[in-house]
């Protein structure tokens, strides 16, 4: 049974007043379901499986409830219920139903025709300054609804970004709420958490979380669509940990030759290192260049991908962390 400390930051039936309906039952006994999952991590798949009345699609989350020989159930529970709070918003994933076994729960979502976000990033097409535009939009508003419920997603990125339909007709739905915490009024939440690239200096340096931690993830995010680069990646974890607490913010005219002055002051916006002087969601949808609409002839520069695909395969999660001192800000 989880402590107090260990559902600290996570929806229960004490502090979520939403029930949670269950079921027992074989999953075969109302899908079909593919055997090779499409999407795998360290401790779940995900597969595409057909309700056999309605022969509608949905994306199977297997997640095992135990972890490095702990129960974690209570934080998938967490995960569960995010997903019922944010419900209502079309900028979030679906949840559909959920299955228990000994074993496992499985969350059935609904199925996003076009994929993961970084599926773009892999691919070799250049993608144009007015479409990102459009995606980090629509990622401010999937996170300003959930920061309506004081929860922290604390993973964001192109993996956990999917598109409804092929790009670029597509829109986003953003997904993972593995890692997500709530924020209690009086309450410090410190933790370890999220992906090396995009994870916020006060992650680092071990100080509470806030909302605004979430606002650097977007930072580094828009960084990444616009320039096909990661603004403080280094050649070893070690390395992208320092950038990220110390390193300039830079936008060199090989990656941001085309890209408008706008959008770089958009994200210098966002990538302060005092989570105080970051914007937030609502100041982000106001700011100049989410709120033109003119098509820009500006295109990302793919050509830079190697570095940035050399962290992307690396798992979200409570990571070890060893940070040198000269990496850390006073």
């Amino acid at each position: 049974m989880a402590n107090d400390q260990q559902l600290k930051g996570l929806l229960t039936q004490d502090n979520c007043a939403l029930s949670v309906d269950i079921k027992t039952e074989p999953i075969s006994h109302y899908y079909d379901v593919q055997t090779r999952p499409f999407a795998r991590g360290k401790f779940a798949q995900v597969r595409r499986c057909v309700h056999k009345e309605t022969s509608r699609s949905y994306a199977a989350k297997t997640i095992k409830k135990r972890r490095r020989a702990t129960d974690a159930s209570h934080e998938i529970m967490h995960e569960i219920r995010v997903l019922l709070t944010t419900s209502q918003s079309p900028r979030i994933v679906t949840l559909h139903e959920v299955y228990e076994t000994p074993t496992e729960f499985i969350l059935m979502l609904e199925m996003a025709e076009g994929g993961e976000l970084q599926r773009i990033l892999d691919e070799d097409d250049s993608v144009t300054e007015h479409h990102c535009r459009r995606i980090v939009r629509q990622v401010v508003e999937a996170v300003q609804y959930l920061h309506r419920f004081n929860i922290a997603h604390l993973d964001i990125k192109p993996q956990n970004i999917l598109l409804t339909n092929p790009f670029p007709a597509g829109d986003i739905k953003l997904c993972d709420f593995g890692i997500s915490r709530i924020l209690t009024k009086g309450a410090e939440l410190r933790e370890i958490v999220g992906t090396p690239d995009y994870v916020a200096p006060e992650i680092l340096q071990y100080e509470p979380i806030s909302l605004a931690t979430d606002m650097w993830s977007i930072g580094i995010l828009t960084y990444v669509l616009l320039s096909g680069h990661s603004p403080f990646a280094g050649d070893t974890k070690q390395e992208t940990y320092c950038n990220i607490t110390n390193g300039p913010l830079e936008f060199p005219s090989y990656l941001f030759n085309q890209v408008s002055e706008e959008a770089k002051d958009f994200i210098q916006q966002l990538l302060v290192r005092d989570p105080n002087g970051r914007v937030n969601c609502h100041d982000c949808l106001k700011h100049e260049w989410l709120t033109n609409n003119t098509e820009t002839n500006g295109s990302i520069n793919l050509s830079f991908l190697d570095v940035y695909r050399s962290y992307r395969c690396i798992k979200s999660d409570k990571f070890d962390l060893i940070i040198d001192e000269n990496c850390i800000t006073n």
